[in-house]
């Protein structure tokens, strides 16, 4: 699959047209729609343009900086002529089909990795960015079943149930489609570099940012939007009342795309999300059957994507070290004024062990670091006492005596069989 081959100056014009200030997704289609093309949209009168966007966006349309446009060009025109980069317009056949029916698709998408992809049938697995163990471990395994069925899977990059749900899908034919918060020649988080690179070389990286765009936090939402258009369906895994997660879903609906949820324990704050979206009339999932039933109804799945297309298809992209792919650190929080603060703690890569994965505002300072280790590896979900041990690396000595502590701080309660569930210890006040 290939896109339109473009000459530099209909490359100039189509950065001309969205780097042009006001020109929002209704204008651009207005304007497409009046005159077919940007070249020859920047070839009216401002008179006639104002007859079409008013006279403000006209004026707007008409300036234009030269050297500052020439530079983007070239900058875009050497990205593409590395293999597997894509400069994908609403004009190109090639445009997702699935995001033509948004009310506000892009106007360019740079896409890194296996075009095919955005054209697959495709669910969204998102959630919390402090996944806890068990629902890194269900983003992963669903994420593995439903590749594997036929539908490639699409999420945001972001630390947590995002990076599990990629990982998941990416030995799969099917694969998995990044959508990106940055200019596509970015990584961010900084943590998911080399996962990112899996992807461009597996499955696919998508943003509609122009090259070397910095995160900034009205991003996010933007992303969230072009993750629910792609797809048949969202599914949520583990999301606080407030996640972004639930903003991917809420979006999926308004789109008429199928909303999952996956249901946890009544104590877990990051089962509330998901709780809220069944009572609002989500569909509860048990398992990857659950959303195959309903996806199926919408059609056949990804049959036509065979192992055979994904090797030919990983045979074509150069080494990784040719698809240079930079790291985004953030500025430092002082200088950091167009992202708040709770989006760059939690997109800032850390070095963290598995163990600590799952960070919640709940953690008590009086108890000692082999206790907060136990706390982070634990569900509220009756977990047995050997995956318990796996999961901390602690000796059976110290993690019972660990577990002796916190049972007595009425942090956790022992359960039989030789669990352990984690405590709610605010449950009253739901």
């Amino acid at each position: 699959m290939q896109t339109l081959a473009l000459t530099d100056d209909e490359i100039s014009a189509w950065l001309r047209l969205i780097s042009t200030r006001g020109t929002g997704s209704i204008a651009i289609r207005r304007l497409l729609g009046v005159y077919g093309l940007p070249q020859y949209i920047f070839k009216q009168s401002q008179a006639a343009l104002a007859q079409v966007v008013g006279a403000k966006l006209a004026e707007a349309l008409k300036h234009v900086n030269s050297e500052r446009l020439a530079k983007q060009v070239a900058r875009v025109r050497n990205w593409m002529m590395i293999a597997g980069n894509h400069f994908v317009t609403l004009a190109d056949p090639t445009y997702p089909r699935m995001l033509l029916e948004i009310a506000d698709p892009p106007a360019l998408l740079y896409v890194k990795g296996r075009l095919e992809l955005l054209h697959a049938p495709s669910l969204a697995i998102v959630g919390s960015r402090h996944g806890t163990p068990q629902g890194l471990a269900n983003a992963k395994q669903l994420a593995h079943t439903l590749a594997h069925a036929g539908l490639t899977i699409v999420s945001g990059l972001a630390l947590g149930i995002d990076g599990a749900a990629h990982r998941g899908a990416l030995d799969s034919p099917c694969s998995t489609i990044a959508v990106a918060g940055t200019g596509i020649d970015l990584v961010y988080p900084a943590r998911h570099h080399a996962l990112a690179h899996e992807i461009a070389a597996q499955g696919a990286l998508v943003s509609e940012w122009p090259l070397s765009t910095n995160a900034r936090a009205q991003h996010f939402p933007q992303r969230n939007r072009l993750i629910a258009g792609l797809t048949q369906g969202v599914l949520v895994v583990e999301a606080a009342l407030q996640s972004g997660s639930l903003i991917t879903a809420r979006l999926a609906g308004e789109m008429g795309r199928e909303v999952f949820a996956l249901p946890g324990s009544i104590h877990s704050p990051l089962a509330k999300g998901c709780h809220r979206l069944i009572k609002e009339g989500a569909k509860l999932v048990e398992c990857a059957q659950d959303i195959l039933d309903e996806i199926r109804h919408k059609g056949p799945l990804s049959a036509t994507i065979s192992a055979k297309d994904h090797t030919d298809s990983t045979q074509e992209m150069p080494s990784l070290s040719a698809q240079p792919i930079a790291i985004y650190h953030p500025p430092q929080p002082h200088m950091h004024h167009n992202l708040n603060r709770s989006e760059h703690n939690s997109e800032v890569a850390r070095i963290i062990s598995p163990a600590n994965t799952l960070q919640t505002n709940d953690m008590p300072a009086t108890l000692d670091a082999n206790a907060h280790c136990v706390l982070a590896a634990l569900n509220y979900d009756p977990t047995s006492l050997e995956l318990l041990a796996a999961r901390t690396k602690l000796n059976s000595a110290i993690l019972q005596a660990t577990l002796l502590q916190l049972e007595l701080s009425g942090w956790i309660t022992a359960l039989p069989g030789g669990r352990v569930e984690r405590i709610q210890r605010d449950a009253a006040s739901c």
